[in-house]
């Protein structure tokens, strides 16, 4: 459990899992391997949790199995506060592991910058779940980042439902030959929040795949916004990496934004992005209405079932239930205050 950046208490004993958090101020012991680089120059507010984070570290041991995931939970409780999160999870060669990291608060106005370093071995097999449900006063600005080894496999997602405003920057480096890295998130914008995704795929070394799927819905007076860059860099010749990014807006007041790239800088790649933005399918709606569902009940049918296709690849077992069940519960309330006005509105 992480309070405020602070690691205030753990359990498990787990002896194929290390976890150590460094005091503040001091560097690490002699020996420990460094952490993951970071993908791309950090910005200012990722130096200043360089500057003040607290890192907890994850180790898991080469060629261990896990039975059950890592979970670290992250809660902001300081009201007016910024804090600085930071986690290096390493996955040790040919071990398999899963880690699951949520992000809560209390109903505080308060500054989150988290940082997350994944380091997935050499042949190493690893999930990764990020579940973000801060309070509606909170902003976060994050970053993600993993290195996938020679023959790895790592599956990351991000489920993002609360926050003021969320951003979250992950980048995902293909530094082995022959790893893959898929990458989702699912996403439900409601009242007048901002989701913002900024996404790396960097391939670095031969023959490694990735596979990037984000799909979100806004709602409300809400925000959706999605930018995306597929980087082949020389010498990762035999790349395959593919980038895909849907939106529907449900309500008139919301609105999403998608920006896919590329930037190829070898032969003998396979590369491509698709991004959609809109409302609902009128034919969708008029399937089900013809069934006898009802409209309010068809367009949550539709809207549930448009975002489960992520929810159902999530890489650790046990998520992907609640998960449905905040998706379901964000929906309901956001329907209900469309249906009621937003009174919000009223008192600007």
């Amino acid at each position: 459990m992480v309070q405020d950046g602070r690691l205030i208490g753990r359990r498990g004993d787990d002896p194929a899992v290390t976890v150590t958090a460094e005091p503040l101020g001091e560097a690490p012991p002699a020996g420990r391997p460094p952490a993951p680089s970071i993908a791309g120059e950090p910005d200012a507010l990722i130096s200043l949790n360089a500057a003040f984070s607290q890192t907890v570290e994850v180790e898991v041991a080469a060629g261990a199995r896990l039975g059950a995931p890592v979970v670290i939970v992250h809660h902001t409780g300081a009201a007016a506060a910024a804090s600085f999160p930071r986690l290096v999870v390493r996955i040790g060669a040919q071990a398999e592991a899963s880690v699951v990291e949520v992000a809560t608060s209390a109903d505080v106005d308060a500054l989150v910058v988290p940082v997350t370093e994944l380091d997935v071995g050499d042949g190493a097999h690893a999930g990764y779940v990020h579940v973000q449900q801060l309070g509606d006063r909170v902003w976060q600005t994050g970053l993600q980042t993993s290195r996938v080894g020679r023959d790895a496999t790592f599956t990351s997602a991000a489920v993002a439902l609360g926050g003021d405003y969320a951003r979250l920057r992950t980048a995902s480096s293909m530094v082995g030959a022959g790893g893959t890295a898929r990458l989702l998130a699912v996403y439900l914008g409601s009242d007048r929040r901002m989701i913002d995704f900024r996404t790396v795929q960097d391939h670095r070394a031969p023959n490694a795949t990735s596979e990037l799927l984000f799909k979100g819905a806004v709602a409300n007076q809400s925000r959706g916004v999605y930018t995306g860059l597929i980087r082949v860099e020389k010498g990762a010749r035999g790349t395959n990496a593919f980038q895909t990014n849907r939106n529907l807006v449900l309500h008139e007041g919301a609105e999403a934004w998608s920006v896919p790239n590329l930037e190829i800088e070898d032969n003998d790649v396979r590369c491509s992005h698709a991004s959609a933005v809109g409302p609902i399918a009128p034919d969708e709606r008029f399937y089900l209405e013809s069934r006898g569902v009802r409209p309010d009940t068809a367009e949550r049918l539709i809207t549930l079932g448009f975002l489960d296709e992520v929810v159902a690849r999530l890489p650790v077992a046990g998520v992907a239930a609640p998960v449905r069940r905040a998706l379901a519960a964000t929906l309901d309330r956001a329907d209900a205050a469309e249906r009621a006005g937003d009174p919000a509105e009223e008192t600007d």
